[in-house]
C-alpha cells in the first residue's frame, strides 16, 4: 500500500495569544501539538511591549530562539508585511503607506532578511504591492514584477525563498494574476501561497476558488488555512474592508472550496515537496491561520480556543482525504525532557 503523502502543519501562533506574549504562543502551539509556526507579532519578554517579529533586537532574537528549544518548536517562515505598500505615491483614499523602493529595500525588507537569519528559516512570507485604489491593476503590473524580483534576489542572495500571497485588492487578488507574476518574476526561490479564505472573501464560490488554486498550483510553495462564509445579505463592490471582515470560519465549512483543493493538492504534493526542499525547507506546509475572532490587513485573532479549533477541523480534512500530517506524540515529550 502506497504512503500517504506528507505536509508539515504550522500556525501563525499570534493568532492564538490574547496578549501576543511569547509565552502564550508557544504554549499555545505546544497544547494543539503543533512544532511549527510563523512569528508575526510578539512580545518576547512579556512586558506588554507587542513588536512585528522584524523589529526584535538582536538580544530579543537570542531570547526568542531559547524559547523554541524549550518549547520544541523551529520558525516555519518569517510572516512579513513586505509588499503590503503602495506602488505609487499617489492619494487613493486607502490608509496604505507608500515607502520608495530604494528605501524599502534597506529598511523592510533588510530587516525581515535578518529576521529570518536570526530565526533559522529558509521562508519569507511577503505580497506584491497596491496599486491605486479603484484603478485597473493592469498598467502597475510590470513594476510590480521588478520590485518582487529584487526582494526575491536579495533573498536568493540570503538563502531564502520568498513566497508570495494571494491576497485581495493588491495587484496580485486571484489566481491568474498571481501565475502570472510567477511567470513574469522568473526566480526559481519566489514561489506562491495558496489561501483560500483570502480568495473566498472576495465574494467567490468554493468552485471558482478551486479554480484559482489550480491556476497557481504548479507555483506553489506552501498554503495558508483560512476560510470565508460569503455573507449573502452584503453587496459586492470589487474592494475588500479588510478591516471590515466577520465572516471567517474552519476550513471544513466556509467558501474557500477546501475539500477540492485538498483533494487535488494530495495527487501533486510529491511534485511541491521535492521543489521546497531542494531550496532548503524541510517539506511542504500547511499554515493555520484561521482569523476565527476577526482579521485585518496586518493579521488576524482566533485565541487559544480558535486555533484548537481550526487545527482540528484542518486534521478531520486531511484525514478525509488521505494526506498524512504528524502532531506532538509522548516520544516528543520525552525527547523535550532528555530521555
Amino acid at each position: 500500500m502506497t504512503a500517504a503523502p506528507q505536509v508539515i502543519l504550522s500556525a501563525f501562533a499570534d493568532e492564538a495569544a490574547n496578549h501576543k506574549t511569547a509565552l502564550e504562543q508557544l504554549s499555545a502551539l505546544a497544547a494543539v501539538g503543533l512544532k511549527n509556526y510563523s512569528p508575526r507579532f510578539i512580545d518576547v519578554n512579556s512586558t506588554g511591549e507587542v513588536k512585528h517579529v522584524v523589529t526584535l533586537s538582536k538580544v530579543e532574537y537570542q531570547t526568542l530562539a531559547k524559547l523554541h528549544v524549550e518549547y520544541g518548536v523551529r520558525v516555519t517562515s518569517i510572516g512579513s508585511r513586505i509588499g503590503k505598500v503602495k506602488l505609487k505615491d499617489k492619494e487613493d483614499g486607502s490608509h496604505n503607506k507608500f515607502v520608495p523602493f530604494k528605501e524599502y529595500l534597506k529598511t523592510e525588507v533588510a530587516a525581515t532578511i535578518n529576521a529570518a537569519k536570526e530565526l533559522d528559516s529558509r521562508l519569507i512570507r511577503g505580497f506584491s504591492f497596491y496599486p491605486p485604489r479603484g484603478e485597473d491593476p493592469k498598467p502597475y503590473f510590470q513594476q510590480a514584477v521588478d520590485q518582487i524580483g529584487q526582494i526575491a534576489d536579495l533573498c536568493a542572495k540570503a538563502g531564502l525563498v520568498y513566497g508570495l500571497e494571494i491576497e485581495p485588492n493588491l495587484i496580485g487578488d486571484t489566481g491568474p494574476m498571481m501565475a502570472k507574476l510567477a511567470r513574469a518574476v522568473k526566480r526559481k526561490n519566489m514561489l506562491l501561497i495558496f489561501d483560500g479564505g483570502n480568495v473566498a472573501c472576495q465574494n467567490k464560490t468554493p468552485m471558482q476558488c478551486y479554480e484559482e488554486y489550480l491556476a497557481m498550483r504548479d507555483h506553489l510553495g506552501w498554503m495558508h488555512i483560512k476560510d470565508y462564509k460569503i455573507d449573502p445579505s452584503l453587496t459586492w463592490t470589487g474592494t475588500v474592508d479588510e478591516e471590515g471582515l466577520k465572516n471567517f470560519v474552519p476550513a471544513d465549512r466556509g467558501d474557500g472550496g477546501h475539500d477540492l483543493v485538498l483533494k487535488d493538492l494530495r495527487e501533486h504534493l510529491p511534485k511541491l515537496e521535492k521543489r521546497i526542499k531542494s531550496l532548503g525547507a524541510p517539506g511542504f506546509f500547511l499554515e493555520v491561520e484561521p482569523h476565527l475572532k476577526g482579521g485585518g490587513q496586518f493579521g488576524g485573532f482566533s485565541g487559544p480556543d480558535g486555533l484548537g479549533v481550526a487545527v482540528r477541523c484542518l486534521c478531520r480534512l486531511l484525514d478525509y482525504v488521505q494526506i498524512g500530517y504528524q502532531l506532538r506524540t509522548f516520544d516528543d515529550i520525552r525527547a523535550l525532557r532528555g530521555f
